[in-house]
């Protein structure tokens, strides 16, 4: 993906995309194409120090200069108040993606290309700097700026901060902050001299952060700047790491770049093919060696829910099924009172048992997991009996006011809880109360006790089968007895002994989809209409129905503003998948359905090539255009759409 020069001097344009490098480790590189920093969380190392659980900006950025016969031209720039300073944007000529970040600077006969590559076999970021055409030799000069401090904060000037360096042979160590590790920056220039100049740069202006409603201005520190001589054929590399200090900075930059090559070059210019390009972007190795999800970025960690509901279609729709199975096998240990976790911590007791729904989502992801053929030991040693202390742990009562009346209802919660995945909250506590028994919740209850009485009949353990089927056929009449608006053909989505909450919201689409489900095809089938009449756009389903009093159909504003619009009518992608799959439910395979699918999928195309550059936002306003709000990667947006590719181009599930 290419931006041109044009577009790259359309400031209020270009800024609005977003490029995004990941470590694997939970670890990111992220900017705009102008390597301006519109966000607190963009820099070119944000890491988890050793220990700590939560992201730090290390190195905000390089301010850059080249400079040649006593003239000075930079090629860097960014915003303050009421100004851009310098405007090295005058000398871009273009900025591409893949495969990696890359603008290209345009100055005399020169041409000066800037890269960044985040290592994935060391915690460092790398920047290469080469120069192309018959010139003179030119001197870079390359200045960090050192936040240093928590992700989600920002930092003022302040006389806590030590300013002093340490040299390496080929580079310094800083260590502004006792609490923090030491940064060490290596190169591999040749004559090259860094020279202490401790200043800070003040009132650093953050244009998305301004846009949220958030403090928007920081002050951030630089020790000095290095002196690179920069010639033809002579690229240098600059290696940023909170680790061990990078020996060859050059030799890193060939391994890294090899592997991402290769990684390139089997995948096509489709939108299916450059989403699994990026899909790894949310999947890591933990300190512990866990494989897991990080929801988004550039602010969420992992998330349980997200984590079940992703995995199939980060990994499955990719053909890494034993992935699959290794991370669902790495959550069994966090199972606690038949609850999985909602946010993962180092260890079990550190991790937050938040959700109602994140164990049903993991039931899930495990059919799917054994229908792409996954390993019948691990299925059967590990994944199907934690599915078995779920279901008892749900029917004997557990945490979270959670238990199945003798009904066969499954309910959770209480007014001051949101414990499904629209748990938005303002200060008011949470915009859409859904405790008692919420749909979705209900549906992938029955999924998990029809599942059970599958795998016990494929066991040939006919007793245990009954007791499944038991269960299951109690909560099949409750289920439409109480969900089921016979009048509207739909289902309500909360229903508790004082009433029933009959607000059209795409829950219920989550019910029609599953391949397990109480309701007949008819029932999806009116769903689906229901679904495409109210919900469904270009970017996903709404959360809420335009039609309704609450409805709110702008995400913007303040945190407060955007918070109480969360679920109140904005659009969510993932829930396209679920669509997806329901509609092909309902109405068959047929090529005429699978072409209308195809071109909802494809609508895409245009979004990821102008938000977050390769990835699905989070979320959208639910009023036309549709604009993208939220995180700009998201996983479960990205993995829903893969899945629903597989749906349709494979047969998939």
């Amino acid at each position: 993906m290419r931006i041109d020069r044009e577009t790259c001097h359309k400031l209020e344009l270009v800024l609005t995309r977003e490029w995004l490098e990941t470590d694997g480790r939970g670890g990111f590189a992220s900017s705009t194409p102008l390597f301006v920093n519109t966000r607190r969380y963009h820099g070119l190392l944000v890491a988890e120090p050793p220990g700590m659980e939560r992201r730090h900006v290390f190195l905000s950025r390089f301010d850059e200069s080249l400079h040649v016969g006593g003239r000075a031209f930079a090629i860097s720039m960014a915003r303050y108040p009421g100004r851009w300073a310098p405007h090295g944007h005058q000398y871009i000529e273009s900025f591409e993606l893949c495969p990696w970040p890359r603008a290209s600077f345009r100055i005399g006969g020169a041409r000066i290309v800037r890269e960044v590559l985040m290592a994935r076999s060391k915690r460092a970021v790398l920047s290469r700097y080469s120069i192309e055409g018959d010139v003179p030799e030119l001197e870079l000069r390359l200045r960090p700026l050192l936040p240093y401090r928590d992700a989600d904060h920002l930092t003022r000037e302040n006389i806590d901060l030590d300013p002093r360096i340490s040299r390496l042979v080929a580079g310094i160590t800083a260590r502004p902050y006792a609490a923090l590790p030491a940064i060490a920056i290596t190169h591999s220039g040749k004559r090259t001299e860094f020279e202490p100049d401790p200043v800070w740069y003040r009132s650093v202006e953050f244009t998305q952060d301004q846009e949220r409603g958030y403090d928007a201005h920081e002050d951030q520190f630089s020790p000095g700047f290095f002196h690179l001589p920069l010639l033809p054929q002579s690229p240098v590399t600059l290696a940023a790491t909170i680790g061990e200090p990078i020996t060859d900075p050059a030799g890193l930059w060939e391994l890294e770049s090899a592997e991402r090559t290769r990684a390139m070059f089997v995948c096509g210019g489709d939108l299916r093919s450059r989403l699994a390009l990026t899909a790894d972007n949310f999947l890591i190795r933990t300190t512990t060696g866990r494989r897991a999800v990080i929801a988004g970025y550039p602010w969420f960690g992992e998330w349980g829910r997200d984590s079940f509901v992703s995995l199939p279609g980060l990994l499955l729709s990719r053909g890494k099924v034993e992935e699959c199975g290794e991370a669902l096998q790495g959550a069994v240990a966090y199972l606690r009172d038949g609850l999985l976790p909602n946010t993962f911590g180092d260890s079990v007791e550190a991790s937050n048992y938040g959700s109602a729904d994140a164990a049903l989502w993991f039931a899930r992801a495990t059919r799917l997991y054994q229908r792409a053929g996954g390993s019948k030991a691990r299925l059967r040693d590990s994944l199907w009996p934690a599915l078995e202390r779920i279901a008892n742990a749900y029917m004997n009562g557990t945490r979270l006011g959670m238990h199945v009346d003798d009904k066969g209802t499954l309910f959770a919660g209480d007014s001051s809880t949101n414990l499904t995945w629209m748990d938005a909250r303002t200060s008011s506590g949470p915009v859409t109360p859904r405790h008692g028994a919420a749909v979705e919740i209900n549906a992938l209850w029955y999924f998990l006790l029809a599942y059970l009485e599958h795998i016990a009949r494929e066991d040939g353990d006919l007793a245990r089968a009954r007791t499944w089927e038991t269960q299951k056929r109690l909560c099949t009449r409750s289920f439409l007895r109480r969900f089921w608006l016979e009048g509207e053909g739909r289902l309500a989505d909360v229903w508790t002994p004082d009433g029933v909450d009959r607000s059209l919201r795409p829950n219920m689409v989550i019910a029609a989809a599953l391949e397990f489900s109480p309701l007949s095809r008819g029932k999806r089938t009116d769903i689906v209409r229901h679904a495409r009449a109210e919900l469904l756009t270009p970017a996903g389903l709404r959360s809420l129905a335009p039609f309704e009093k609450d409805y709110i159909g702008v995400y913007q504003g303040g945190p407060e503003n955007r918070d109480a619009a969360c679920h109140q009518g904005t659009v969510w992608p993932w829930l396209l998948g679920f669509y997806c799959e329901a509609y092909l439910r309902a109405y068959g395979s047929t090529p005429y359905r699978v072409g209308l699918m195809r071109e909802l999928l494809d609508g895409f195309t245009t979004h990821v090539d102008t938000h977050g550059l390769g990835h699905v936002s989070e979320l959208f306003d639910g009023d036309p255009p549709h604009r993208p709000g939220g995180t700009v990667a998201q996983a479960w947006s990205s993995a829903e759409l893969l899945r629903a590719f597989a749906l349709i181009e494979d047969g998939g599930s």
